[in-house]
């Protein structure tokens, strides 16, 4: 395993920079919106075209990969998305602004689906498991990272705007001077949404409500934080501590997912995750460290709701549907993140900072009480029956899904046995 890692380095190193080049500048634009005193929910309807271009990226981008190949659909990504980023401070114009985050959206799309082919194209049965997690670990500690570089320079210069497309534009050399062939790649199919609801719509409206979460938190969270007065330093130490809580929280949610029913778990997330976000508006910033501690809870629980999702629908799915009925799901999520950030706006509008958080709270307990209406009305599937619980990350495109575990279609490539040889000629 360790060697089937150091193989795939360079497209470690590229996720690295991509990533956490991306998570900065999200976070950048939110604090940069709120110093040019833009209403929140202008920040909110601005913000929202990210999701919106990722998720029409997630349904189209195959084909221009199909088209040019892999590295250089890769490189045309990559570029658009440093000059994109180049751009935001040349006029600081809301329509303007709106257009960028579609074509950012778009490209980040791009260029994961081309790293998440390449790492699903180096799986094996015997490892795509360890892969899997490798993935999301390096993706969410990248995140977290590039939430800390947002305290390099002014955010109203053109700094970090330029340090954000050095980081994308670094993220070309890796992929570009490795001698890994590219990967065939095919359009991963989905299942109609509404066919997926009537099987599963405790699955689909997790997944919708947590891409609610998530959306808007990841788009309004540094919005919060400078209307509550929290500096650059504080906000960008906010945001990366709620990405860790995330990753962290997954693996204990996980162990109890795998003893009880999940659609109870379920339930008792939401809920949790309500009380988190009502201490967050009651309490504020009084408290630094309560902050920290509540929005942790609030972000790290709703992040698990989508993988708890996953897992009631999978449940219910034959091994080889799992991979299109996660590429629903992934929609579905995304419909959510496009539903957050302009909902959430309009209530901060409202009801001042605290909004984000009473309206988080509103949609997860009606998440609870949809999930309570299909425990009461559905049955259950035994605990033994249950499929192995998998923290699956929704930051990806449909690509990632191949690679899970408890999918049994899964096939090896013949690259991965010739590179399967080569590394045991090298030992």
């Amino acid at each position: 395993m360790t060697r089937m890692v150091t193989s795939l380095s360079a497209l470690i190193l590229s996720i690295v920079l991509l990533v956490s080049g991306n998570a900065f500048l999200m976070t950048l634009l939110g604090i940069r919106l709120s110093i040019e005193e833009v209403s929140p929910n202008v920040i909110g309807w601005v913000l929202v075209c990210y999701s919106i271009g990722f998720v029409l990226g997630t349904l189209y981008v195959h084909k221009i990969i199909g088209r040019v190949g892999h590295i250089r659909a890769f490189a045309a990504f990559a570029a658009m998305a440093a000059v994109v980023s180049l751009m935001y401070p040349m006029a600081v114009s809301m329509i303007f602004w709106a257009v960028l985050r579609v074509l950012s959206g778009f490209t980040i799309a791009g260029v994961l689906v081309v790293i998440e082919s390449w790492f699903s194209s180096r799986a094996t049965n015997a490892n795509r498991g360890a892969l899997f997690a490798v993935y999301q670990i390096v993706f969410y500690l990248s995140a977290a990272g590039g939430q800390l570089i947002v305290n390099v320079g002014d955010p109203g210069s053109f700094l970090p705007f330029s340090l954000a497309a050095i980081l994308l534009t670094l993220a070309l050399i890796p992929l570009a001077l490795t001698r890994m062939e590219a990967p065939a790649i095919e359009q991963v199919h989905r299942m109609s949404i509404f066919k997926l609801g009537r099987e599963s719509f405790s699955g689909v409206a997790g997944a919708l409500i947590s891409g609610v979460m998530i959306g808007g938190f990841y788009a309004l969270g540094p919005v919060y934080a400078t209307l509550v007065g929290l500096d650059v330093a504080r906000t960008s130490t906010f945001m990366a501590s709620a990405i860790i809580a995330a990753m962290l929280l997954a693996w204990p949610l996980g162990r109890v997912c795998d003893r009880f029913d999940r659609r109870r778990v379920m339930f008792w997330v939401a809920l949790i995750a309500s009380a988190s976000a009502v201490g967050v508006g009651v309490f504020g910033a009084a408290s630094l460290a309560l902050l920290t501690i509540l929005v942790g809870l609030f972000t790290g629980l709703s992040a698990t709701l989508y993988p708890i999702a996953v897992a009631i629908t999978n449940d219910r799915m034959d091994s080889n549907r799992i991979v299109a009925a996660s590429a629903t799901l992934l929609l579905s999520y995304g419909i959510g993140s496009v539903i957050g950030p302009i909902t959430m706006a309009e209530l901060i509008n409202i009801m001042g900072p605290s909004g984000l958080f009473y309206g988080n709270a509103g949609f997860l307990v009606l998440l609870a009480v949809i999930t309570s209406y299909r425990i009461s009305h559905t049955d259950d599937v035994p605990v033994e029956q249950q499929e192995h619980f998998v923290p699956a990350m929704p930051e990806a495109s449909p690509v990632l899904s191949e690679l899970d575990p408890r999918n049994t279609e899964f096939h090896e490539s013949p690259e991965v046995e010739e590179m399967q040889e080569e590394l045991r000629q090298a030992g």
